[in-house]
């Protein structure tokens, strides 16, 4: 028996939707970047609604010359983990930079934001803990639980009455209790009410993980997240984020005002046996940070343009989530005209990324875009414009 056997299920599945000549969705190649809206696509420029890029970071000047300068001082690499010699000076001038920035008393700065989860919640909820996750958790966050092997509990999508029902069914059971919510969820892009998490936080004395990948450099008067726009930052004990979002490079990061969290350093795998971020890394973030923190503005762009390409894309009777925010996603109800309707999109010039059960909530395929800042109207009209027009060729667009 062949060792990838197991595999047989998934072999089958890759080839009904690449069947035909199409594309493999999971295997796209972008060849160049033009700029943080646009890349070349099979030699075509195509516009990039697929990125995460949410203020356009990645190809921010400031950020790049920061990279190229941190490169020559100190070189490419760490060659060790932050717990032997991958812990430079750039890497705390980094943590202290964002605990400043999040107004709390710690930081531990991971090799990548998948890691960040990984790391923080297997070392917070082990054994002998519970472990209260939202149905629609990202993988990262199950993967957590189950490094730490703690005992999980699910409650439905964004609904904090199932989260306290469950929380006192555990009244008088011994271990932690660690509820984790994410900021705004990656598939569908609805915001958590984490107000009311924090409400029933307060009630229960459970610790509270709020996961704000895609939500710092979008939500708050600072950028600083859902927590922050809600009013209850004091309420969420760790914050767990990535780099590789609005910011624009790649790492993650946890923050705290729990003096514990240093001990998590020499407990959490993830964070142990990594090498470290290089040091043009580090640099470049810290002055995507600086641009956040100094230009607002983008925020404002940012949510104008996910208003403007969700009601672009509803008037042209495609259904999407209820919630105008930086993700938008078309819902379809069939997998083989999703993954058509996505080949068409990338033909005509728009790349979108193709989200597929079981990943996606409901098991609904999903055309998965990313709003940026950086998009300006008239590219955002014309994707709306391809959109309504795939839906057409294919009979979608029944309320248009």
């Amino acid at each position: 028996m062949s060792i990838f056997s197991k595999y047989e299920g998934l072999a089958s599945a890759l080839a009904s939707v690449t069947a035909g000549g199409g594309r493999n969705p999971f295997d796209v190649v972008i060849e160049k970047p033009i700029s943080s809206t646009v890349g070349l696509i099979e030699g075509r420029e195509t516009l990039l609604f697929g990125t995460n890029n949410y203020l356009g970071l990645s190809q921010s000047p400031a950020a790049i010359n920061a990279a190229v300068e941190a490169a020559k001082a100190y070189g490419v690499g760490t060659t060790g983990s932050r717990i032997a010699n991958g812990t430079q000076g750039l890497h705390r001038q980094l943590e202290e930079r964002l605990s400043a920035f999040f107004r709390r008393k710690h930081c531990m700065v991971f090799s990548t934001g998948y890691q960040a989860n990984l790391g923080t919640i297997s070392a917070l909820a082990g054994k002998d803990d519970y472990l209260l996750l939202d149905a629609d958790s990202h993988a990262s966050i199950y993967d957590g639980s189950r490094l730490g092997h703690a005992q999980v509990i699910r409650f439905r999508h964004n609904d904090a009455d199932d989260l306290h029902k469950r929380l006192r069914r555990l009244e008088g059971t011994p271990g932690a209790k660690l509820v984790v919510v994410e900021g705004i969820y990656s598939m569908m892009g609805d915001v958590v009410p984490m107000a009311e998490f924090a409400a029933v936080k307060r009630e229960t004395g459970a610790w509270l993980l709020a996961d704000e990948a895609h939500s710092v450099g979008v939500m708050g008067k600072h950028g600083r997240g859902v927590a922050e726009a809600d009013g209850v930052e004091d309420d969420v004990d760790f914050v767990v984020g990535t780099f590789s979002k609005s910011l624009g490079t790649v790492g993650g990061y946890c923050v705290s005002n729990h003096d514990g969290l240093d001990l998590i350093r020499l407990c959490s795998r993830p964070y142990m046996f990594t090498a470290s971020l290089p040091p043009e890394v580090i640099a470049a973030t810290m002055a995507a940070l600086t641009e956040l923190e100094n230009h607002p503005e983008l925020r404002i762009r940012l949510m104008d343009n996910a208003r403007r390409l969700h009601a672009g894309l509803q008037a042209a009777g495609l259904r999407t989530g209820p919630q105008a925010s930086p993700v938008v996603s078309v819902i379809l109800d069939d997998v083989a005209v999703a993954v058509a309707f996505w080949n068409r999109l990338l033909d005509l010039g728009v790349y979108v990324n193709l989200s597929l059960p079981p990943a996606t909530p409901d098991q609904h395929p999903l055309l998965r875009t990313s709003v940026m800042a950086t998009h300006t109207p008239a590219e955002i009209d014309k994707a709306v414009e391809v959109f309504a027009t795939v839906a057409r060729e294919m009979g979608l667009n029944h309320a248009a």
